[in-house]
């Protein structure tokens, strides 16, 4: 039975769904699913609500190009989007209230902003707005830098899950300081029958995640006993460079006091990358001391997406990197650098002959 209305939960068993013509109907039930996905959050500047600013929504159904755009953001949105922009003809600002991609590792963001830089895209570091006003189809976005002026201003901060109105503390279910359903691997809130997936969630915002978390989900709510493994899960940004991670940086794996060891292969020690004439980028591979198991890969390359399944691969298999080296790869492809740059931890690959095992 599908019912079309905005429900609130009651209780721990009782939804309330007002419906589209305003009358309230009452649904019971053994076990819930909440998959709400989440909406655009918007940052409180000054000034900013009483624009017309674009959230990727707008941005991705506009009819024309504007001469100007500024991006607030600096996250996957925000640069896919500036990139896409500056490349239909946009002059594009980019306003990073840290440096690109900031939760990356560092030389992920430093890539990035030198490819971006080429293009002619400027990226302000460490920059806000601290007021926003449009006037005659100009945005003037203050800064400390001084003011930038635009024909379209696209805020890409990251997004909010949608569960601010479904009154879950009533059904006694716990959400972190964003308002996100806080789920184990079976997707299972704190309340045993009630699931969640997808953005609502505390997991990463990436559909493919919220695809398998929903299919688990409704696998468990049958009986059945199917978990989400997150640590071997690769995402990608779709700039180009691409950039692609999977697992742990160092800083991650810090925090989790694990010891670790890397090693950064430049792409100009990629037979593929000299061939394709584009060396922007590197490899990264981090293990951790004493197994020398790998435990994170970063990568920012032409076609970094493709490659990085091998690397989920050999995480998901607990491969040691002297394990990755000793793989065969294809010769002229990208994905060989992953073993060039596992060989790193043993050789010096620049002396290495072409193909050298």
């Amino acid at each position: 039975t599908s019912v079309r209305g905005s429900a609130r939960f009651t209780d721990a068993h009782t939804l309330a769904v007002t419906l589209q013509d305003g009358t309230v109907q009452t649904v019971g039930f053994d076990q819930c699913l909440i998959a709400t996905g989440a909406h655009p959050a918007i940052p409180p500047i000054e000034g900013l609500k009483d624009t017309p600013y674009w959230t990727s929504t707008e941005a991705l159904a506009a009819a024309a190009i504007p001469p100007r755009l500024a991006v607030i953001g600096s996250s996957v949105v925000a640069v896919e989007l500036a990139q896409a922009y500056a490349r239909l003809g946009s002059q594009v600002t980019i306003l990073a209230r840290s440096t690109l991609l900031f939760r990356e590792d560092p030389a992920i963001g430093i890539t990035l902003s030198a490819a971006f830089a080429d293009e002619g895209i400027n990226v302000l570091a460490h920059t806000q707005a601290s007021k926003i006003s449009h006037a005659d189809g100009v945005f003037t976005l203050h800064t400390h830098r001084g003011d930038i002026q635009a024909e379209r201003l696209l805020v890409a901060t990251g997004r909010a899950p949608n569960t601010r109105d479904l009154n879950l503390q009533v059904a006694g279910v716990k959400t972190d300081a964003r308002g996100a359903i806080v789920v184990n691997d079976h997707l299972r809130s704190n309340v045993a029958h009630i699931y969640a997936a997808g953005d609502c969630t505390d997991q990463p915002q990436f559909v493919y995640v919220a695809a398998a978390g929903g299919t688990r989900a409704a696998i468990n709510m049958l009986g059945g006993d199917a978990a989400l493994d997150l640590s071997a899960m690769p995402a990608v940004v779709f700039t180009e460079p691409q950039v692609a991670t999977l697992g742990l940086s160092e800083a991650a794996a810090h925090l989790r006091n694990i010891e670790t060891d890397s090693r950064t292969l430049a792409l100009d020690n990629v037979p593929r990358a000299l061939a394709n004439f584009d060396t922007r980028g590197f490899i990264k591979l981090v293990a951790e001391v004493g197994s020398g198991r790998l435990i994170g890969v970063q990568a920012v390359a032409a076609e970094a997406g493709e490659l990085i399944q091998a690397a989920a691969l050999a995480i998901h298999n607990r491969m040691t990197v002297q394990e990755l080296a000793d793989q065969l790869f294809p010769y002229l492809t990208m994905v060989e650098g992953l073993k060039l740059a596992a060989q790193t931890f043993t050789k010096d690959v620049a002396q290495l002959s072409c193909c050298a095992g």
